[in-house]
């Protein structure tokens, strides 16, 4: 019969299952119809994936399945393939320790989330999505006097996490003549000099920063990094801007900020919780653009993600080979 694979969405681009079919591949698919791709609600049963796991040689995933210890308790999958840039929600330990190689999506959805990240500072600086609601109430011209917006040239932007999203973001910055700076786990000095930026503390980095973007991958050392002390040390005209993880960010915190005035507002694209709930604090809020974790939703970049899910699959069952990007050593 040949390898089977197991695929945990009926929805990912086309390109992924032709590319697995044409190799040979046996495909069994969990349909999500009418569900989004990252909707936990969407997903295979905890007791279905453990299951396709003991039967398949393959599980291509994304982030709203959670591979842990459970599921491959009883593993015979010899690659698993998340089609996301994180990985935080598959057992790194419990995939090593048996041998399976973890692939993941990082390098090609880069300009397409740094492209979103911009989009969305500067709607938060000029009020956009607000304008767009008042236009559509018929509310606009009445407060036109009084609608303000902020301009980006010559302000601040603190970049939180500078890997490759963050650079990205900081070539973009760059072009509306912005002062940058950033913290990250591992200074860049090269990076440094080839933008002109400046590394700063993590504290200095909330301190100094008109805009904050969260960039950060997601870790015990990261979760809630963004939390009410450090919300605190903000100005009260700053903006916060999340397209990194939601536990990142200490969402109660952040509603308290906002509510509060300690920032001036905030956009998020991810959430602890997703979907958010439509009850959530934060949507009843006007100062918070909401989107509903599109950063990468680009036809080129998801296509192309499905193609390096589908190639490093192929790498590990036909060539004996590693994923294309790889997330554990094996």
């Amino acid at each position: 019969m040949g390898y089977c694979i197991y695929v945990t969405r009926s929805t990912f681009p086309r390109i992924l299952y032709d590319m697995l079919r044409d190799a040979g591949f046996r495909l069994e698919v969990w349909d999500n119809s009418g569900r989004g791709m990252w909707d936990r609600a969407a997903a295979p049963p905890r007791d279905v994936l453990r299951d396709a796991a003991s039967r398949c040689d393959a599980l291509v995933v994304t982030i709203g399945d959670r591979v842990d210890e459970y599921v491959l308790s009883n593993a015979r999958v010899k690659v698993i393939a998340t089609y996301s840039v994180g990985y935080d929600h598959i057992d790194l330990e419990a995939a090593t320790k048996r041998g399976i190689p973890v692939g993941y999506t990082p390098e090609v959805l880069v300009e397409a989330v740094a492209d979103f990240a911009m989009g969305l500072l500067i709607a938060l600086a000029r009020r956009i999505v607000e304008g767009d609601r008042l236009v559509r109430g018929g509310e606009a011209y009445r407060v036109w006097g009084e609608y303000l917006g902020t301009e980006v040239c010559g302000k601040t932007l603190g970049i939180l996490g500078l890997g490759n999203i963050g650079v990205a973001i900081a070539r973009r910055a760059k072009a509306f003549n912005m002062n940058i700076i950033y913290w990250s786990r591992t200074r860049k000095p090269w990076v440094e000099v080839a933008l002109g930026i400046r590394y700063v503390n993590l504290n200095d980095l909330f301190r100094q920063s008109d805009y904050l973007v969260v960039s950060v991958a997601l870790s015990n050392e990261t979760y809630h990094m963004v939390n009410e002390d450090r919300l605190r040390l903000m100005r009260r005209g700053s903006y916060l801007i999340n397209i990194a993880r939601g536990a990142v960010v200490d969402i109660n915190a952040l509603v308290k900020a906002l509510k509060e005035g300690w920032i001036a507002g905030a956009a998020l694209d991810v959430y602890e919780e997703e979907p958010l709930p439509a009850a959530h604090e934060l949507v009843k809020l006007g100062n918070v653009i909401l989107t509903p974790h599109i950063a990468s939703a680009t036809v080129e970049t998801r296509n192309k993600m499905a193609e390096v899910v589908a190639q490093s699959v192929i790498n590990v069952l036909l060539r004996g080979g590693k994923p294309i990007y790889q997330a554990n050593r094996v």
